[in-house]
Formats: structure tokens, C-alpha cells, sequence
């Protein structure tokens, strides 16, 4: 309060909401909404792609129905188990959808997650993970298509796997890669920093038999969403996308260090056994919601040689593909706990408890 008053900020109401909200960023409360709730901090939030989402909910194109359930997802109401708890419409916060899987596999439904809006959002959820991997592949296919069209003429780069991912095995059965560095002498490499990386609880048993082999078939099998190469300039560029449900704002730095983090091995283990050459990762990052950080955005198009001049049609259609990805998740999740799609099928609402709609 001190400080408000000594920079005057209280004068003005914008600014003195800015002064608050950095003094607490500045303690570290990131538990706690820098603006009184998490909704005003998303829609208060300066840099991330706001007026993009605006141009999406006032399109005439898009349906009702879909802005009615970004806005829902923006305010934080949408009705899964953790919300109707918190509205008394339920007492059980527990993930139905992977209680339903563990049921039909036969395994234990002890210590089940919390049914969050995060939590459906993620590959962590046994019974979303095939619809959340088809909303990534939906999402980074057009941004990758994008970016490929829209290089300078002058560009040098060469995107690699545009249809599908590959993994560093197949990669390396390319001439184009060999001349970069043997499959040898990087698998030796990688070994050393494969040991560094903790072994997953379901992998335990793979491990377990044969460890060498094991390390050696994690390396060979990392699939990053793409690669770009410069031959000309000795350069490799992995290309990762990440979706993020996070509602504070270090979002974009959770999934880079996430990002960064599984492709370690590969960039370490080519700069090992590639002197010559440049290695590097970029990660692009999107909120389901429909964030997007836009100067980290557009310095990234910029480093893949995108044009100026097309940069904002890019992102605009980035994040109405973020938008409609994130409607097929959910209508997924309600169709999966209700036997529908929530209200895609009519123009009614389909009342799951007193007051609660979707």
C-alpha cells in the first residue's frame, strides 16, 4: 500500500489495479488471483491474444452454443465434478471418467484424481486422453501447415514430418539425417543422459528386464511434433506444441520447462555429437481457453522465417482453432458422463441438477 501511494497509482483505478496485482505477484502468491478472482485475471491480463478471442465470440459464423461454453469455461463454471461440489450438487470430486476405465480394465479405483476442469483437459485423464491427443494433432497440424506457407521466399528452412509425427529411429534411416551425425555415435550420447531422466511408474516393468535397452528404445522412440532443418547453415530446430489449462499466468513458462525437459536428450545429445551444427527447440504454448502469449508468438514466427506481414492472420486463426479444439473436447467429456453432447445436439440446455446447465 505503501508503494500505491507513493507512485500516486491510487489516483487511477486501472493503475491502481495494476499495482496490486504486480506487489502481489511479487510475494509469490500465485495461489491466489492477482485481481480478486481467477476470471478477472484471465480477462484483465495484458499480451494474451484477448481481442483474437473477442473476434471469435462476436464471429456470427460461430455458434451460440460454442461461445456459451468458452465463456462458461472462462468464468470457471463448467460442471464437473470439483464445480458441483462446490455448488452442493455433489460430493464426490473423484474423476468418474477414470473410474470408468479403471473399472473396465480391472485395476484398483482407489486414489482416483480430482475431477477438475485441468484434469479433463489432459492426457492424465484416462478417459479424455485419445480426444486430447486428437485436439493437439488438430491444433499444431494447421499452426504447422501455416507456418510452412507463409515463410519468406528467401527462407532456407525445410519442415520435416508435416503429416504426422515421427520418431528419432525412422528420422535416422534418412540420409539427410545420417550426414548430420551417425546413429552410433549419438545413441552414445544419449545413453548417459537418458539415466538422468526418471523412469515412469508404468515403464517400471520394461526397465526392470533390461535397463540398456531400455534407455536405448526411450531415446529412439521421442517423437517431437516437428523438425526443421537448414542444411546451409548447419541448423535443427525441434518444433513443439503444448495445450495448457493452467489459470495463472506463468502458464507459458510450465510448458516450456515441460517441453524442454522431454527433449532434452535429443538436444543434448546431438550438440554432444554434432559440433558443427546448431541445435534448438521452440516450443509454442496455448491456454485451452484461447490464450496465447503474443509477443512469445510472434517471435517465434519470426525465428521460422514467417512473413511480417502475416503474422496476425496466423494467430487470429490459431486461436479460433484453439476454440473449436476445445469445444470437441468438452462436448467429448459430456458425452462420456451423459450419454450426450451437452447442448450440441438441440438448442436447449440439458439440466443436470437444480440451477446447473450446459
Amino acid at each position: 500500500m505503501v508503494k500505491v501511494l507513493q507512485q500516486n497509482t491510487w489516483i487511477d483505478d486501472r493503475r491502481f489495479l495494476k499495482s496490486c496485482a504486480r506487489a502481489r505477484a511479487e510475494q509469490g502468491n500465485i495461489n491466489h488471483p492477482a485481481y480478486g478472482t481467477w476470471t478477472a485475471d484471465f480477462m484483465l491480463r495484458q499480451n494474451e491474444s484477448r481481442a483474437f478471442l473477442g473476434k471469435y465470440l462476436n464471429d456470427l459464423r460461430v455458434p451460440w452454443r460454442h461461445k456459451r461454453q468458452k465463456m462458461m469455461a472462462i468464468a470457471g463454471i463448467i460442471a464437473v465434478a470439483k464445480w458441483l461440489a462446490k455448488i452442493k450438487q455433489r460430493s464426490d470430486v473423484s474423476c468418474r471418467l477414470c473410474k470408468k476405465a479403471r473399472e473396465q480394465r480391472g485395476a484398483s479405483t482407489e486414489n482416483l484424481p480430482e475431477e477438475t476442469y485441468g484434469h479433463i483437459n489432459s492426457a492424465f485423464c484416462d478417459g479424455m486422453a485419445t480426444t486430447i491427443t486428437a485436439a493437439h494433432h488438430f491444433i499444431w497440424r494447421h499452426l504447422y501447415a501455416s507456418l510452412q506457407t507463409a515463410e519468406t521466399p528467401t527462407s532456407k528452412l525445410r519442415f520435416v514430418t508435416p503429416e504426422k509425427e515421427s520418431s528419432m529411429s525412422t528420422l535416422w534411416q534418412e540420409e539427410e539425417f545420417k550426414q548430420i551425425c551417425s546413429r552410433e555415435s549419438r545413441m552414445e550420447k544419449a545413453a548417459d543422459i537418458e539415466k538422468t531422466i526418471v523412469v515412469k511408474e508404468h515403464k517400471r516393468a520394461c526397465y526392470d528386464f533390461d535397463p540398456t535397452m531400455f534407455y536405448e528404445n526411450r531415446f529412439w522412440n521421442r517423437r517431437p511434433d516437428s523438425i526443421v532443418i537448414n542444411m546451409y547453415h548447419r541448423t535443427l530446430c525441434i518444433l513443439e506444441f503444448k495445450r495448457s489449462s493452467d489459470r495463472n499466468k506463468d502458464f507459458l513458462r510450465v510448458k516450456e520447462d515441460e517441453a524442454n525437459e522431454q527433449h532434452r536428450s535429443i538436444i543434448e545429445a546431438l550438440r554432444a555429437a554434432a559440433l558443427e551444427w546448431t541445435l534448438e527447440q521452440i516450443n509454442f504454448v496455448a491456454e485451452s481457453r484461447g490464450a496465447v502469449v503474443e509477443d512469445d508468438f510472434y517471435n517465434k514466427l519470426e525465428r521460422l522465417n514467417v512473413q511480417a506481414g502475416k503474422r496476425d492472420k496466423i494467430l487470429l486463426a490459431h486461436v479460433q482453432r484453439i476454440c473449436k479444439a476445445q469445444d470437441t473436447v468438452m462436448r467429448s467429456y459430456y458425452q462420456q458422463i451423459h450419454g450426450s453432447s451437452g447442448a450440441d445436439a438441440t438448442t436447449s440446455m440439458e439440466k443436470l441438477g437444480e440451477q446447473v446447465y450446459v
